[in-house]
């Protein structure tokens, strides 16, 4: 697919002054600025994120009376159930709130929904669950603020609620459906000046503050963490928040948040304790992914860990996944991460068939502004994943659902300049249910109103879409020479780590290069040498093996050192070539 350069340059002078002022190269000091970090002082807290830089958790509304509750629940001998999500940043989330109230002396259970049983969010069969363990307060995490007849239900039960979530809010005035003829009396929900919200004890949600908090960017691993840290400063506490950021690191990457601020700390700390092995689940996890003699870097996670993590979730029941991230011992952990490691397997097997069928369903190129796809029986633990990939390899919007019995369930994908959740809310019409984020959701609805559905999203699409939105673009962090590109920059580049969301790895391009000795290696491989005057480095395009190279090119990159039998070279690994002008 033809994308479109995008090349961040920045007054020469400047650069020149920053890389003086912070002692790094003039390359590294543009990178730096094409994302933002513009000063010595944002440099310097950019690059030395430290534990001592997170923020006082009892700044989120609501996390006081939250712990007011949980402490109250301690010092009265309650039973909590902690109600979790089957996906990799709601299990994480479970797992730290469940070590937090435990080690605080509590009595506590969790409860994770099937996805296919239950669906998605704070479910009225988890009422009847905390019934059953004689639970008298719910605690959810990374679910809930949606959860409408959940509350209620609950509230009829002489159950406490408190809600943790990070998913978006429903606006007072988008005409939010609520199904249940028990919320039609409104006194059934909480007021707020902007939004609709469960009644519950408290509702902790940083996208309900006004001010727009620079904690709204957290996952629900992360508020999870934040709850944790909180209540480690109630007397009697027997734990330290420190013990949980590789829990939150995990859920941080899965739930793709971006890695600045907060996020960039929990990950950064977290992945210490990751490398240590502290956590036996975890130090089992690296071992059935070949991972265990490895450096395990953030952007590894997302390819080894966490889809194992989100296997479960996918296509078998997940509560054991909690039961191996809090596992002390040895063998329990050893057979609960080979387990994970045949679901991963299995799940690819799935992922791949329902990937085919959508394919063909496709049936080729695609001009439309939108893609919505369903199929009866399409597995609909994979749907959000195949949604992803044909989002990415049309760059559309896209929609994949699962039939059955009347009824079709799916996720969507979309690119970076359309808001998807909004989208959805524009045509709720057609919708039983959805929720999620800017670039990802879930929904249901009637199969009957599908076609109606996939018309509306296409003029809504139309509308905030132009063609050349539809464009892939290649964001360009620098210009640069060869002569640049050496292990000093390669060092600097590191400091970027961990590299992700909002903080992806850097895009370096240079230009009228000589292409020496191009060839085929392994299955689809463009390797070469690129040559400019006296420097020459070598390079590799995955996956490039029909690009044609002829005469003097110009290429984006990233550089890397490439360890091969003992010995390490400089290297670059290509994301696109084209004939230089």
């Amino acid at each position: 697919m033809n994308r479109k350069w995008l090349v961040s340059r920045t007054n020469p002078d400047y650069i020149k002054y920053l890389s003086k002022a912070v002692s790094v190269s003039p390359a590294f000091a543009q990178v730096l600025v094409s994302r933002g970090i513009k000063t010595p002082q944002a440099i310097n807290d950019f690059l030395n994120p430290h534990i001592s830089g997170l923020s006082d958790p009892f700044e989120i509304d609501g996390v006081k009376t939250a712990v007011e509750r949980i402490k109250h629940a301690a010092d009265t001998n309650e039973t909590v159930l902690v109600h979790g999500d089957y996906d990799a940043d709601g299990l994480t989330a479970t797992a730290i709130m469940v070590h937090a109230l435990r080690t605080s002396g509590i009595d506590v259970h969790y409860f994770i929904p099937d996805r296919i049983a239950h669906g998605y969010g704070f479910n009225p069969v988890a009422v009847e669950e905390a019934k059953r363990l004689g639970a008298t307060l719910i605690i959810t995490v990374d679910c809930g603020i949606t959860s409408f007849d959940a509350a209620a239900c609950a509230k009829k039960e002489g159950i406490d609620v408190i809600i943790t979530d990070h998913h978006e809010p429903v606006f007072r005035s988008s005409k939010f459906k609520v199904e249940s003829e028990k919320l039609k009396d409104s006194k059934t929900l909480n007021s707020s000046n902007d939004y609709l919200l469960p009644e519950a004890v408290a509702v902790i949600n940083p996208k309900l503050s006004s001010s727009g908090s620079p904690l709204s960017i957290l996952s629900g691993a992360g508020l999870a963490f934040k709850i944790a840290q909180a209540l480690s400063t109630v007397h009697g506490s027997q734990f330290t928040p420190h013990d949980l950021l590789d829990l939150a690191a995990i859920g941080t990457m899965a739930d793709v948040v971006p890695l600045t601020g907060e996020n960039r700390i929990l990950v950064k700390e977290g992945m210490k304790l990751i490398h240590e092995g502290r956590r036996q689940g975890i130090k089992t996890l690296k071992s059935v992914a070949g991972l265990d003699k490895r450096e395990l870097r953030a952007g590894l996670l997302s390819f080894t860990l966490i889809p194992r993590i989100n296997a479960a979730g996918r296509i078998s029941d997940s509560s054991d996944v909690v039961r191996l991230l809090l596992s002390e011992t040895e063998g329990e952990a050893e057979d609960l991460g080979s387990w994970l490691n045949r679901l991963n397997s299995e799940r690819q097997k799935i992922e791949e068939a329902v990937y085919q069928k959508a394919r063909k369903a496709l049936q080729g190129a695609h001009d439309e502004r939108v893609i919505v796809l369903s199929g009866e029986g399409w597995h609909q633990g994979v749907v959000g994943i195949v949604a992803s990939r044909i989002a990415e390899e049309f760059y559309r919007p896209t929609v994949i659902l699962s039939i059955e019995d009347g009824i079709a369930k799916g996720s969507g994908r979309s690119i970076p300049s359309f808001d998807l959740c909004s989208g959805l809310a524009e045509c709720r019409e057609f919708l039983l249910s959805f929720g999620g984020h800017r670039q990802a959701a879930g929904i249901r609805l009637k199969v009957e109103n599908i076609l109606l559905f996939e018309k509306a999203m296409q003029r809504i699409v139309e509308t905030a879409l132009s063609k050349e939105d539809l464009v892939p673009s290649l964001e360009i962090d620098a210009d640069v020479t060869l002569s640049e590109v050496n292990h000093g920059l390669i060092r600097e580049i590191a400091m970027l780590e961990p590299v992700g969301y909002s903080n992806a790895e850097p895009f370096l391009a240079a230009r009228k290069l000589e292409v020496v000795n191009p060839r085929i290696v392994g299955s689809n491989h463009l390797k070469m040498k690129l040559k400019h005057g006296t420097h020459s480095v070598d390079a590799i395009g995955f996956d490039m093996g029909s690009t044609e190279v002829s005469g003097a090119v110009d290429a984006v990159f990233t550089p890397a050192l490439n360890e091969y039998n003992g010995n390490s070279y400089l290297q670059l690994s290509l994301k696109a070539l084209r004939p230089s002008i």
